[in-house]
């Protein structure tokens, strides 16, 4: 089963830049399919493959972090390749 994935995550400290570069550095390596943009970053893949990689880096990234919020949305088929009708 393929899912899409949007991410919104926001460390809450002054540092939060390093945080949200790592989190998305290591998405970028996990093979997944990504797309990026200046409000949230989307994943694409199998469900059991996006997330086990989402649930390994979301551990790492808030144990390196004090503070942080997650927004997390999952729609149930791949989206990678949605272009607009209008």
């Amino acid at each position: 089963m393929d899912i899409s994935v949007e991410l919104t995550f926001s460390p809450l400290q002054d540092d939060f830049e390093i945080h949200i570069i790592n989190f998305i550095k290591k998405l970028r390596d996990s093979g997944l399919t990504i797309l990026e943009n200046p409000l949230s970053t989307q994943v694409f893949g199998e469900y059991k493959q996006v997330m086990g990689v989402l649930n390994q880096e979301i551990e790492t990234a808030f144990e390196l972090m004090d503070k942080g919020l997650l927004f997390l949305k999952i729609v149930k088929s791949d989206r990678s390749d949605y272009e607009p009708h209008f």
